[in-house]
């Protein structure tokens, strides 16, 4: 039989949490419901789901896909978020693909370690994946006097309608995922 437990797989057949299995629910739902997204989502299933505390009473659900089945979510992100939050009322959806951070070799070994795979390329990658639909055309990192580090990153205003009340929530996940500081801003057009 055909369930919402396939809609979720785990890394060494580790059990999924409740709010996991409400989520693979809320996707297996979507599928026999949703007409116009139930192509896309068969064959579709995610990693694992987070629930995090973005600011006062907001929370965001955070999804991990598969690395490999990111450029199938993202043709139906817009679709899949917007149905999702609807399932979730008061809580935001952001769709992360997994990645793995691999350390660095040790001295002497002939082993080389992918660029994919380093903290700052997973970084930047988990950036891009949170501001999806938006694109990032710009950063700047600044370092202010007493040592800790402020980063900007700046939007694409054409995304501007679809993000622009997300930019709170966008700066929580990621500080909760990666332990940085970043802020989201759009740059400001001269006329």
């Amino acid at each position: 039989m055909y369930t919402a437990a396939q809609k979720i797989h785990k890394d060494l057949n580790a059990e999924p949490t409740e709010f996991e299995e409400n989520v693979a629910q809320a996707l297996f739902d979507l599928e026999n419901t949703n007409q116009e997204i139930k192509s896309d989502l068969k064959d579709l299933y995610i990693n694992s789901a987070l629930q995090i505390d973005v600011s006062g009473s907001k929370k965001a659900v955070v999804i991990h896909v598969p690395y490999r089945l990111r450029k199938s979510f993202r043709k139906i992100h817009l679709r899949l978020v917007r149905e999702l939050e609807k399932k979730f009322s008061g809580k935001e959806v952001v769709v992360i693909a997994t990645r793995r951070i691999v350390r660095p070799p040790k001295k002497g070994s002939a082993a080389q370690r992918p660029r994919s795979r380093t903290l700052t390329a997973v970084h930047d990658a988990m950036l891009e994946d949170i501001v999806y639909p938006a694109e990032i055309v710009g950063k700047r990192i600044r370092y202010r006097l007493d040592g800790t580090k402020i980063m900007k990153i700046f939007l694409d205003p054409k995304a501007k309608n679809d993000t622009e009340n997300k930019l709170e929530t966008f700066s929580g996940v990621y500080r909760k995922l990666s332990g940085k500081d970043v802020v989201f801003e759009f740059p400001i057009t001269e006329a």
